[in-house]
């Protein structure tokens, strides 16, 4: 379903009419961001499978900072892996990296450790790995990838689009009161228990994740 679908869904709910773009008056912007609301709210509430990526990096000799081109200020880090040398890394802190770089002797090797360093001007991670490498290596990052708030009517979404109508529905008739002797209230709440069926569902996917262990 696109950004452009839904928020016409959510209207038609409200007994609106349709539009033909989401920024076409300014009760369809309204709706428009009520959506962005709503999906950031479930994307938020699960590592959904659909946003699931793997992000591959290729090292350089003695470069120790790389872009992750695609990771905004909003994923969140399921495993990175030296696939080249087929081993997990491990996240240390920033101040351990600053300190092997920095204070102690610099070893130039395989990369064993990473730690995140801010972002580019364009919004990409930037991740620093230790030892420096020094020879062509893939690094896997795999990520959940939260999308951006949408703009474009085209836009697709990625995770369970009935809890998105329901809750944005929700929010615009708490803006507006009671709609179709329904409360803002009540309708949240319809969206709630459809988030929560839609992640027991996903969940299902990965029920491994769930079990501790002590690695």
């Amino acid at each position: 379903m696109t950004y452009l679908e839904a928020v016409n869904r959510v209207l038609v709910r409200l007994r609106e009419e349709e539009v033909t773009t989401v920024n076409q008056n300014s009760y369809s912007k309204l709706i428009g961001t009520f959506v962005n609301d709503a999906k950031r709210m479930v994307e938020d509430a699960w590592d959904w499978s659909s946003l699931r990526t793997t992000i591959t990096v290729t090292t350089q000799a003695d470069v120790f900072s790389y872009n992750l081109i695609g990771a905004n200020s909003s994923f969140k880090t399921l495993n990175v892996l030296n696939d080249t040398k087929n081993c997990f890394m491990e996240h240390i802190p920033a101040f351990e990296m600053s300190n092997q770089y920095l204070i102690q002797p610099v070893v130039e090797g395989s990369p064993t450790q990473y730690t995140w360093n801010g972002f580019t001007a364009e919004g990409n991670a930037i991740v620093d790995v230790y030892p420096k490498p020094n020879a062509v290596e893939y690094l896997r990052f795999n990520l959940v990838q939260r999308r951006d708030e949408y703009t474009n009517d085209a836009d697709v979404f990625y995770v369970p689009t009935q809890a998105v109508i329901q809750l944005a529905q929700g929010f615009a008739m708490e803006e507006r009161g009671e709609t179709g002797g329904q409360t803002s209230g009540a309708m949240i709440q319809l969206g709630r228990s459809t988030l929560a069926d839609a992640i027991a569902f996903d969940v299902a996917r990965f029920p491994t994740e769930f079990i501790w262990r002590d690695v």
